[in-house]
């Protein structure tokens, strides 16, 4: 038997097959990758060398992507797979989950949103047991779309779970709609929440969706959070207790303050960053580290006094540093917050954090 953390990438260009090794080289587990330029070849390297994950296109000369799946149904039933291409259409899209694959990503879609493929193939690689959703075992509904959102990213999530299919719409980062059964709107969006397992996948966003969530994205995951706390429903044990409560509250500060994220800078750069809000954390915390010392210095040259707090901003975000003793604290707005009271906000979010 091969090693159970390899990949075998197939795909007859061989310049994507480079790009795939040094994407896949990223993996958290340094999973063994291999490659093959044909179906035949992917086949027969299966035969003599089993993979854990099959990654496959579906154009290919004389056995294209799709027989390969089919080959691989039957003779390797517990091989992983997913399907990476250049080809659009739904016809496409459902042919390959006909045939039992994982997920299917479109070869544009994955280099956009690199970060996103990496997790749900190093889950694909972790244990079947593991709970959660099929592309992404260990994290929850809840983690998805707040990474999507976060992402700033415009997406349609479409998640199974067994004859039930569910829809979350999310535009430039902002959840617009959602559908399952009969239900749409947040109904839908709450009733998907409550779901503890099954399989998701990505698809193209749909830009004419009308809009039918005005809430915030943190404000409805804050409401399904507390519904799924106060119930007595079995579905929430996949949520450890204590660290759901602490994202319930920080979540509920951040909506209340109309913040976007909070990133914590430890004075010591090893220092544990925590972070709510943003799937940047370490090059924010990083950046407000070097803020911090950068002004302080600064302010000590000018005689300026104890340094208060450090303010920044862009087309897209505000920010303000406040130090502390043990770490500096980066709270980020929207570029249109009102300045006026920002400050105080921020003063009163982190005075609220550790609370």
């Amino acid at each position: 038997m091969g090693r159970t953390s390899s990949i075998l990438v197939v795909d007859d260009d061989a310049d994507w097959l480079e790009i795939c090794r040094d994407i896949l080289a990223q993996l958290p587990s340094k999973a063994e990758i291999r490659t093959a330029g044909t179906g035949a070849r992917a086949i027969a390297q299966l035969d003599s060398q089993p993979s854990r994950l099959l990654i496959c296109d579906l154009k290919m000369p004389k056995v294209d992507g799709l027989q390969v799946l089919a080959i691989v149904r039957r003779r390797f039933p517990d091989l992983r797979t997913v399907v990476l291409t250049g080809l659009e259409g739904e016809e496409y899209r459902s042919r390959a989950y006909s045939l039992g694959v994982d997920m299917f990503w479109l070869k544009t879609e994955m280099q956009q949103n690199t970060k996103m493929f990496l997790d749900c193939v190093e889950s694909l690689l972790g244990d079947d047991g593991a709970g959660g959703f099929r592309g992404i075992q260990s994290k929850s509904l809840m983690d998805i779309i707040q990474l999507e959102c976060m992402s700033r990213n415009s997406t349609l999530l479409q998640i199974m779970r067994g004859p039930l299919v569910g829809k979350i719409w999310i535009r430039d980062g902002e959840l617009i709609d959602a559908e399952v059964g009969n239900a749409r709107g947040e109904a839908a969006f709450h009733r998907i929440l409550h779901w503890k397992s099954g399989s998701f996948e990505t698809r193209p966003a749909e830009t004419e969706r009308e809009r039918t969530i005005f809430k915030s994205a943190n404000a409805l995951l804050l409401e399904s959070a507390q519904a799924l706390d106060e119930s007595n429903n079995p579905q929430t044990e996949f949520i450890e207790r204590g660290e759901h409560q602490k994202t319930v509250w920080r979540l509920s500060l951040l909506a209340a303050e109309g913040a976007e994220f909070v990133v914590t800078a430890p004075a010591e750069a090893t220092g544990k960053i925590e972070t709510i809000g943003t799937s940047s954390a370490e090059t924010m915390s990083a950046w407000a580290r070097r803020a911090v010392e950068n002004s302080r210095r600064l302010g000590e040259r000018l005689g300026a006094g104890p340094l208060s707090h450090v303010a920044g901003g862009g087309l897209q975000l505000r920010l303000l540093v406040l130090p502390r003793e043990d770490k500096s604290v980066l709270v980020g707005w929207p570029a249109d917050a009102d300045d006026s009271h920002l400050l105080e906000r921020a003063q009163k979010l982190v005075a609220s954090w550790d609370s």
